[in-house]
């Protein structure tokens, strides 16, 4: 009850202060007499009513309930925890022992002290990681462009040799430091040949750019999983390999084309030189026996009417 009063007493106060001093400002003698009474009478229910010594008591409750909630957030933050695929490293950030501990937390929960640790997590899963497009000079000049995509994790424990080193967060790592190892990995390599060789032995030469990555990678605490080079060649080498391609395109045509006009033209022997034997076979086959009965077997047996008669089988001997 005492709480309740001592609310509505602070609303009203605020109030009527209010007022009393806007009286006691007012140019009117009246109004200042009034103003001046109103604190009085303010003052005086204040000390009867024991409102001032209910407020420090009501206060005194207050600031418990403040440091309870202080308490019990500051208790909330000693604690963080480490999700599954992720390594926690636990910094010191006073005293003679600041900086990494020795140490790689396992996955789960970890307590700290916030006014003096802080807690990093640093993923140990695979990551896929596209970098932008750079450019690249052969040995004879040529610029080609690379287009790579990694895959890569951190060597499992390895973390906090990592932070310490760097002191940065994982992804300003992976876009920086490890985006300069790839680069550098594919401009030595592909500096020791020629534009002709980079064509040529593409699939080698990539098997050592990704071979150098991974020990550099290495020496830092991280494990190359794969390496995708997007490797795309000079406009003048494209535009060359497509003119090659489409003049073996044509040269194959133009061959095709003559093989089957070889094939028709042995075609129109074949039926000729069958032709002719056919033709010799029939003459040989057309005796002067034959030419009677082929006759007789035609003649529907009627002579002619007008005219001579004709003489049968004449010159057929």
């Amino acid at each position: 009850m005492n709480y309740l009063i001592v609310t509505i007493w602070i609303l009203s106060t605020l109030g009527l202060i209010d007022l009393c001093l806007k009286g006691i400002s007012a140019p009117d003698t009246l109004f200042v007499w009034l103003g001046v009474i109103g604190l009085v009478l303010w003052l005086y229910i204040s000390v009867r009513t024991k409102c001032f010594i209910n407020l420090i008591r009501f206060m005194s409750k207050l600031s418990k309930l403040f440091l309870a909630a202080f308490v019990v957030a500051t208790m909330a933050s000693c604690t963080e925890r480490i999700d599954a695929g992720h390594e926690g490293i636990m910094v010191n950030l006073y005293g003679s022992d600041k900086g990494v501990d020795d140490v790689s937390l396992v996955t789960g929960r970890v307590w700290y002290n916030p006014w003096t640790t802080e807690v990093y997590e640093y993923p140990t899963f695979v990551q896929t990681i596209d970098y932008p497009v750079f450019t690249v000079n052969a040995k004879d000049g040529s610029e080609f462009r690379v287009d790579p995509t990694i895959s890569m994790k951190i060597v499992d424990g390895k973390a906090p040799i990592i932070f310490k080193k760097y002191r940065k967060d994982l992804p300003d790592v992976i876009n920086g430091t490890l985006y300069n190892y790839v680069k550098d990995a594919f401009r030595i390599q592909l500096n020791k040949f020629t534009t002709d060789e980079i064509v040529s032995k593409r699939d080698s030469i990539e098997i050592a750019v990704e071979s150098q990555l991974s020990k550099e990678l290495s020496k830092e605490n991280f494990h190359l999983e794969q390496l995708t080079s997007g490797l795309k060649y000079p406009k003048t080498i494209v535009d060359a390999v497509n003119a090659k391609n489409k003049a073996i395109q044509e040269a194959q045509r133009a061959l095709n084309e003559v093989k089957v006009a070889e094939a028709q033209a042995k075609k129109v022997i074949v039926a000729a030189q069958a032709e002719k034997e056919a033709n010799e076979l029939r003459q040989k086959s057309l005796t002067p026996l034959l030419i009677k009965q082929q006759w007789i077997e035609k003649w529907d047996g009627h002579l002619p009417k007008y005219g001579n008669m004709p003489t049968l089988f004449k010159g057929v001997d």
